[in-house]
């Protein structure tokens, strides 16, 4: 082995065990060399698998996602690291459609803030040990990078058939974050071998059909648009009506394709960080201090909470302020989030025997917010209930709307509910 090499490989252990020692659970490097998988990436834009994610197509940002150097020129390797962040359900869960579910990485604290002052450690106290200017950049869900290809190559996991990076000894319960660094380092060995087999336990388990399989290189495709993530994070209009049954009680994100894999059923570990647990009522993310501008009002936790107290949170600027601050679900924005909890209470109303006063009410109220997405989406889950009142109300409702969009929800509403109750 030579000097150079020797040097490298010490370094790069050296940094993976500063990172480690700052709370990362998995950190490998690899080379900045270009992607792979960017003409996969072009065709599956071409189909029009994104939806309205218009970002992803970019040119400029197709180009940084082929080559790190366009986004840092220096860059000679990449550390990778990962947090886990799985937490068990609360018992009766998700069967309990009354209750809302939210993905398990946005119950605690935004975690790019966690992974980003991670990185942010690691890479001032790799200089310090070094003794030599060291020019790194973190990087963490926030920059046209193919963050699943780099893991990969730094030996963290395959792609699985739910398009998941997976590591045969953690699952796919992680976050990944990324140091772009200007210093050579020994690459770790990249993970090729696919380890799903002819499990197809994601793709029979995913309500909305979103995940197609492999494509004839192998790749796994999925079809956003029809994603739960997608339609309740990153769909700003309205969820297809078809779609609407499908979701169930899932306000925020999905995890579905991820508790039915063999191998997060076997290894998923809870996760370390504090930051990620799950909030209770009226708690803000650990970490996360109070807005001077809002007072912290009152809101139901994100442990599997009611869906009329989500309901109502989302239908108070002050309430959704408090509940959203410091957390990932701010992403959906008050009217996207109040939009899925709507679904989410039509699906639990149209299965109920006996329709839920509280529900109907919180309904009654969502139908004069301000914005139209709400509007539509509350008429739409009245509609699963239609006793005579509700049936009364939505033809009030029908009249005055200014909104054509929400008037025709209204009428759809009425015209196929089920034959009023009493």
């Amino acid at each position: 082995m030579s000097k150079k090499s020797t040097a490298d490989v010490e370094r790069a252990r050296l940094l993976k065990r500063i990172a480690r020692e700052e709370g990362f659970e998995m950190a490998g490097i690899c080379r900045p060399e270009p992607s792979e998988h960017v003409e996969f990436l072009r065709d599956w834009l071409a189909a029009d698998r994104h939806g309205r994610m218009a970002y992803l197509a970019r040119p400029d940002a197709l180009a940084r996602r082929e080559d790190l150097r366009l986004t840092f020129p220096e860059v000679r390797s990449v550390l990778v690291v990962a947090h886990e962040y799985f937490a068990k359900d609360p018992a009766g869960v998700p069967a309990d459609r009354s209750r809302g579910v939210i993905a398990r990485y946005a119950r605690g604290r935004d975690y790019h803030r966690v992974v980003h002052g991670g990185l942010r450690r690691v890479g001032r106290r790799f200089q310090e040990a070094l003794g030599e200017p060291v020019r790194a950049r973190p990087y963490v869900d926030t920059g046209p990078i193919l963050e699943r290809e780099l893991a990969q190559r730094a030996g963290l996991g395959w792609f699985g058939r739910n398009t998941m990076l997976i590591h045969p000894r953690r699952g796919s319960y992680f976050f990944l974050g990324f140091l772009l660094l200007d210093v050579e380092l020994e690459p770790d060995e990249a993970e090729v071998r696919d380890h799903c087999g002819s499990c197809r336990a994601c793709l029979d388990a995913c309500p909305t059909g979103a995940l197609l399989g492999r494509d004839a290189s192998g790749a796994p495709v999925m079809d956003a648009t029809r994603c739960i993530s997608y339609l309740t994070i990153e769909e700003p209009g309205p969820i297809p009506r078809e779609l609407r049954p499908l979701i169930g009680n899932r306000v925020y994100g999905c995890d579905i394709c991820q508790e039915v894999c063999p191998f997060n059923v076997k290894f998923a570990q809870e996760a370390t960080q504090p930051g990620y647990a799950a909030r209770g009522p009226g708690e803000r993310p650990v970490g996360v201090h109070p807005d001077p501008l809002y007072s912290d009002a009152w809101h139901p936790g994100t442990d599997a909470p009611p869906l009329t107290e989500l309901l109502a949170v989302a239908l108070s600027e002050e309430s959704w302020e408090a509940f959203s601050r410091g957390s990932a679900i701010r992403r959906a924005g008050r009217a996207g989030f109040a939009r899925n909890v709507c679904v989410a209470l039509g699906n639990w109303l149209s299965g109920s025997d006996e329709p839920s006063e509280e529900a109907v009410t919180v309904l009654a109220r969502a139908l004069s917010d301000p914005d139209p997405l709400v509007r539509g989406h509350a008429a739409w889950a009245l509609g699963e209930v239609a006793t005579s009142a509700v049936v009364e109300l939505l033809s009030r409702r029908v009249e005055a709307e200014p909104n054509s969009w929400v008037g025709s929800e209204i009428t759809a509403a009425l015209e196929s509910s089920r034959p009023a109750r009493k």
